[in-house]
């Protein structure tokens, strides 16, 4: 009995640390959204309308590009179809007069940043230019103020033996010797004021394009990169941003859903609904994964390929054989059901918390 009341003692001990443990856990409540929010489920309803917080919307059914239409022009495809490598349809007559504006605006770009680098680079030819005089100029007068002191000190001896004209000689160079060092003077004086009062005009820095700094050394390296980027060679493909050449288009074959009015007989006109049909079992594409095979241009449901057409890899429309490399998966098609793909659209906004 002894031995079994302080085991007693123990358990109680740990019951009590396990109690005191859990009071410590965070509740569920501070968990929820807006647990933590100083702002109450009212007030977050009324400030949702001004902007407050992540904006959250359902995308319907004319927010969603549905299969067959293009995606430069949003419209369903009349003419000749076209896809990209990256499985985006287009009209042929839409991405060509992409491609046409497109090439004119890289063209303009290239041209305005070749003037732009090339002025930079005459900037750094005029620099190094100037420097390099200055070099010059500076290893001229100091080799000549050296030859003239020396000039000067030969003067003064032949003045100090004696002769009117020696005398009359030094005495000009004294006096330009003196002016000389009264004009130093005064440009000392005046760059000294500079220095102090530097709310006069006369004190401000002059700053030339090009240069860097206050002794106006050129950073090249600096300058071209304040240059823009350079443009793309090529344009850009306007739903994945690959670069698209003419060459790189895939022609399609559409089979289109004819109108009511051309299956009763009432019009003889090319009009359809806008719905493509797959060219083998002629069911309607929606947003069921989608096959187009380059070499044919047909375009099937992706089931009935891996039924009839994979495992020959021969074509059932035209019976023409091809590739793995051959097959493009189109993108799908969109709807206002939540199975189709994403139709909601966000938009973060900062909060207070």
């Amino acid at each position: 009995a002894e031995q079994q009341q302080p085991r007693n003692s123990e358990i109680l001990r740990d019951q009590h640390i396990d109690i005191h443990s859990k009071q410590l856990i965070m509740t569920r409540k501070s968990k929820q959204p807006g647990g933590h929010n100083p702002l109450t489920y009212a007030e977050r309803k009324r400030l949702k309308s001004s902007g407050y917080g992540t904006q959250s919307t359902r995308l319907s059914a004319e927010s969603q590009l549905p299969f067959g239409h293009c995606a430069l022009g949003l419209s369903p495809i009349e003419g000749d179809a076209v896809a990209t490598n990256s499985g985006h349809i287009y009209s042929r007559e839409a991405i060509v007069q992409y491609l046409l504006t497109k090439n004119g605006e890289l063209k303009r770009e290239r041209a305005e940043y070749e003037r732009q680098r090339v002025e930079v680079e005459n900037r750094r030819h005029v620099w190094e230019e100037k420097n390099r005089k200055e070099t010059e100029q500076k290893f001229v007068t100091k080799d000549q103020g050296a030859m003239s002191s020396a000039l000067v000190v030969r003067e003064d001896a032949a003045a100090a033996s004696g002769g009117g004209v020696a005398r009359g000689s030094s005495t000009s160079s004294t006096a330009k010797t003196a002016s000389g060092n009264t004009k130093g003077k005064e440009i000392g004086q005046q760059n000294t004021l500079q220095h102090v009062s530097y709310w006069l005009t006369t004190s401000q820095p002059i700053h030339q394009k090009g240069t860097s700094g206050n002794d106006g050394d050129f950073d090249y390296a600096a300058e071209i990169e304040a240059l823009p980027t350079p443009p793309p060679d090529r344009p850009t493909s306007p739903m994945s941003g690959e670069p698209l050449k003419l060459k790189q288009l895939i022609p399609l074959h559409l089979v289109h859903e004819e109108s009511d009015e051309k299956k009763s007989g009432m019009s003889s006109s090319n009009i359809n609904t806008g719905k493509v049909l797959c060219a083998v079992s002629h069911k309607t594409i929606t947003t069921q994964p989608t096959i187009a095979i380059k070499t044919t241009g047909q375009v099937m449901l992706k089931s009935v390929y891996d039924e009839l057409a994979k495992p020959t890899m021969t074509c059932p429309v035209t019976g023409k054989k091809f590739k793995e490399k051959d097959v493009l998966e189109l993108i799908k098609g969109k709807s206002g059901f939540a199975a189709s793909g994403n139709v909601v659209a966000k938009k973060y906004n900062p909060t207070l918390t």
